[in-house]
């Protein structure tokens, strides 16, 4: 693998530091929403201080809604509780330059109580790592690639904005899906994404258009799943500083308007603790081992239980059309886009993706419910039925969730969900579901004014 010539190890970070090429350190971590939060320091505190000791925040940051309106209900704080801190303490090996942001250095954080550290079990890092540690325990490794799909507007975010986000123009005037002359114009933004990416520490693989107005994905290197999904959330918040820097904008939510959505296609496949592929069997007819057949079974299990962890929004649910490469059915097949898991690769390369997550997902939380899932899988050698062949949308299986409201219960009842998550993690998550359905049954929609306004 190509060294990543971004990462810093601490004496580098205290060079830089020291000779001036590094003024600011930013300590974040990933929200319940899948944003980056945290502060901007000082480099010269950090290497002093907070490089050991770590930093505080407010622990009302995981008791939000989207808008960080405080919100009753959740067991981890309140105002009753007082909102008080919590500790960022920086995981050193995340360390890296952030390109776009002259004079700045990055490292994700963990989360723990500011008195004694404990972890904070509801945080999206650690419930991922909770099920990184259970695979370990059997001797599985966790790779994972996310694609996630974004659309660019030729309008700034702050006249976005003014404009409530309608008459946007979009920075492509058709179908660009493969095509190479049709993205040319948003090279310079695209180029500008890749290199800064690359420049952090990431392994940009390469980009394509996609088939909405402006839409427009790009992919990075397959790796270790905590590597992968810390690298996710600062490819995401960098992508839209950088769209602005050009006077552009970028959403990456999952339904921005009746074409085809944003997605957010999970790959992930299991290796030894010698990196030896665990999920092929070159003497079985189709190339999977047994040990990937229970996998893929745990998944196609838990899908509808587990939903709530692919699809987190009012807004996910709209991409779940049929004919609109979003999967409605709890199907699996061989290179079958149609259906909610797909089998892809051969050799190292052999995995499933997952095409349930839209571009709004919390990386860490469908990628948790995705290892948690197919764990049980191999745990219980839970039988795969046979691959849909055919077309998925008209196959009458089992379908998706329709609405949040409904992955909410679902998870809320699901026992597997209790037993690998536990019950705070679970009610916390089904919390946060039925704050956001109420605070949309709540809101009128421009939808509900133009039927209402005159005709009603």
């Amino acid at each position: 693998m190509i060294p990543a010539s971004g990462n810093l190890t601490p004496d580098e970070l205290r060079g830089a530091v020291s000779s001036g090429e590094i003024d600011t350190v930013i300590i974040g971590f990933t929200d319940m929403q899948g944003r980056l939060v945290g502060k901007r320091v000082s480099a010269r505190l950090f290497v002093e201080d907070t490089l050991e000791h770590g930093a505080e925040c407010c622990n009302y940051l995981l008791a939000v809604d989207v808008e960080l309106n405080t919100v009753d209900g959740y067991a981890l704080t309140s105002w009753e509780h007082g909102y008080g801190d919590m500790a960022m303490i920086p995981d050193l090996s995340t360390l890296r330059r952030m390109p776009w942001l002259p004079g700045t250095a990055m490292v994700t954080a963990d989360l723990t109580t500011a008195n004694d550290h404990t972890p904070i079990e509801v945080a999206p890092r650690q419930i991922l790592r909770r099920q990184v540690e259970r695979l370990a325990a059997h001797g599985f490794e966790p790779f994972v690639g996310t694609e996630l799909e974004f659309i660019v507007f030729d309008t700034d975010y702050r006249t976005a904005w003014r404009q409530r986000y309608n008459d946007l123009t979009a920075a492509s005037d058709y179908n660009t899906d493969y095509a190479l002359q049709g993205s040319t114009r948003l090279e310079p933004l695209l180029r500008d994404i890749r290199t800064s990416m690359d420049g952090a520490g990431m392994y940009c693989e390469g980009v394509k258009g996609e088939c909405n107005l402006g839409q427009q994905e790009i992919a990075f290197r397959y790796t270790h799943a905590l590597p992968t999904c810390d690298n996710h959330s600062i490819y995401k918040s960098g992508a839209k500083e950088i769209a602005e820097a050009h006077g552009k904008s970028i959403t990456f939510m999952a339904k921005f308007n009746e074409r085809e959505g944003n997605s957010c296609h999970v790959h992930t496949s299991l290796r030894s603790e010698s990196g030896e592929p665990l999920f092929v069997d070159g003497t079985a007819p189709d190339g999977m081992s047994k040990l990937f057949r229970h996998y893929l079974a745990g998944q196609l299990a838990a899908l509808r239980e587990f939903t709530l962890l692919y699809a987190p929004n009012i807004n996910s649910y709209k991409r779940f059309a049929e004919g609109s490469f979003a999967p409605t059915a709890v199907a699996w097949g061989h290179d079958n886009r149609t259906c909610a898991l797909r089998v892809v690769g051969r050799g190292m390369g052999m995995r499933v993706e997952n095409r349930v997550p839209g571009g709004d997902v919390n990386q860490y939380l469908a990628v948790a419910g995705m290892l948690a899932s197919g764990l049980e899988g191999i745990e219980q050698e839970l039988e795969l039925g046979e691959p849909l062949a055919g077309n998925a949308y008209a196959s009458g299986i089992e379908r998706v969730p329709s609405t949040l409201a409904e992955a909410a219960d679902l998870f809320e009842v699901s026992a597997l969900a209790r037993r690998v998550f536990g019950d705070e993690v679970v009610e916390h998550y089904v919390h946060a579901a039925r704050v956001e359905v109420a605070a949309f049954n709540a809101a009128v929609t421009d939808w509900e004014r133009v039927r209402g306004f005159e005709r009603l």
